[in-house]
């Protein structure tokens, strides 16, 4: 067994090719951006009904993300699982580059970025959204500490582990706040639920794994840098674990809503006659996000190999923004009660299913945010020392 050692990732032609690529992404986003402030949000598909459109469904996605991509640094120190920690720097600059992505696209899409000042500035404190702005300027904090520490040659392991405890447990409640944004928005049958919170837990455990396993694969690819199969296996066995507990969530959710008599027009839209929701949700969240990538990592034989891990990562990507789609978009296309109990009618699209369409410009500029979070964590890798040269079983040994 080696001494693990961290190395820059070189300026190879592979690498510069993905830069270039990224650079693509962030102008075409920058462009998007340019014209929908130029020409306001009617060139969106957004309208008075749903305010809350795809750059929300990215930008929450990142987010959410981003908690969960702090998984390998918080079991390596939290945990103490030695063949996680060679991966553990990577971990927390992971985590920091998506919570940027999210929240440049977050705040961008605000139509008034200039109000931003105001939020950094006055805080009500009787709004979710204000806790929020300290949690997230919070994380950074927290993490760009928790990644200082584990780079310092001399510091002790005591205080990588508090740190890390730290932030283990400031992410849990930032991911409470994201979820609870939308469990304590009453006016909306489709969310309203104190289970939105460990539901997003859940969300983030899985979703922000799987953006790991892809970026680290990825990388170790472009590199030329080897990961071992043992290591994999294990982060798919744990893939598997995330994804059961957000179905289990779900479930319990659903479960929840059908039997109280008020939530049974909203169930019966997302779960029957959605259309586009519908379908989102039981092809996309439940088969492509939850059963297929469990049935992946636990195969007898197949759930062994290393591309059954990064193929189920990649489908629980796909799943996690399916339903943060459904959830966003999904919830807001139901018609809003407005006065619970009495009936009310009027000529502005009372009763009726919000139609959405997202334009390309929403989805250039969700892009970009992802793009500028892997460009972060590209460039972080290139300055500093964050991913080891050698990740085989054999060099970070196993339990």
């Amino acid at each position: 067994m080696e001494r693990t050692i961290y190395r820059e990732i070189p300026a190879s032609r592979p690498i510069i090719q993905v830069a270039v690529l990224l650079g693509v992404f962030i102008a075409a986003a920058a462009g998007a951006w340019f014209y929908i402030e130029h020409y306001g949000h009617i060139v969106t598909g957004m309208n008075n009904q749903i305010v809350w459109g795809m750059p929300h469904v990215f930008a929450i996605f990142l987010i959410v993300a981003a908690s969960g991509a702090l998984n390998v640094a918080s079991i390596a120190s939290v945990f103490g699982k030695t063949p996680y920690k060679p991966m553990a720097r990577l971990s927390a600059l992971l985590a920091l580059a998506l919570l940027a992505g999210g929240l440049a696209v977050l705040v961008l899409d605000l139509g008034r970025p200039d109000r931003l000042i105001i939020a950094m500035t006055k805080y009500n404190f009787g709004s979710i959204f204000a806790w929020n702005v300290i949690l997230y300027n919070g994380f950074f904090v927290v993490v760009g500490a928790y990644l200082f520490v584990q780079m310092s040659r001399s510091m002790p392991y005591s205080i990588i582990r508090t740190v890390g405890t730290i932030a283990f447990v400031w992410r849990l409640i930032l991911t409470t706040g994201t979820g609870s944004i939308f469990g304590w928005l009453v006016a909306r049958t489709a969310y309203d639920a104190a289970i939105m919170a460990p539901l997003f837990i859940a969300m983030s455990f899985a979703i922000g794994l799987a953006v790991f396993v892809l970026v680290l694969t990825a990388t170790c690819r472009l590199t030329d840098r080897a990961i071992g199969p043992k290591i994999l296996d294990r982060m798919g066995n744990l893939l598997g674990v995330f994804a059961a507990a957000v179905l289990y969530f779900t479930i319990v959710q659903h479960l929840s809503n059908i039997y109280v008599a008020e939530h049974s027009g909203i169930e019966r839209f997302i779960l029957l006659e959605g259309g586009i929701y519908t379908n989102l949700f039981w092809i996309g969240q439940i088969l492509i996000g939850g059963i297929i990538p469990i049935i992946l990592v636990y195969h007898p034989t197949g759930g062994k190999k290393p591309a059954s891990t990064i193929v189920a990562s990649a489908l629980v990507v796909i799943g996690g923004f399916s339903q943060i789609y459904v959830i966003v978009v999904g919830g807001q296309a139901f018609p809003l009660e407005i006065f619970p109990g009495f009936t009310a009618s009027s000529s502005f699209s009372d009763g009726i299913i919000n139609s959405y369409v997202p334009s390309y410009l929403e989805i250039l500029f969700g892009f970009g945010g992802v793009a500028l979070a892997i460009a972060i964590t590209g460039f972080g890798m290139k300055v500093l020392r964050i991913l080891p040269t050698n990740l085989s079983d054999v060099n970070i040994g196993q339990e």
